[in-house]
């Protein structure tokens, strides 16, 4: 998650550099729009990961519950 942070900062730092140089604002803004993919990129593996382990200990526990039972 600090990647996160960290790409959402550094888009957020092109975005504020844009407004201030018009002649590079195009390309500043590119690079935005870069950082912000990233930030999603890694989020959705963070949760894929979260959906993953979560699945594994549903399986695990019903895994459990049906050798209980026998």
């Amino acid at each position: 998650m600090e990647n996160v942070r960290r790409y959402r900062a550094l888009a957020s730092l092109c975005r504020q550099q844009a407004a201030y140089r018009p002649l590079q604002s195009w390309d500043l803004l590119g690079q935005a729009e870069h950082f912000e993919h990233l930030a999603e990129t890694e989020l959705k593996a963070h949760f894929d990961a979260c959906n993953a382990e979560r699945a594994d200990d549903k399986a695990a526990a019903a895994q459990w519950e049906g050798n209980a039972a026998a």
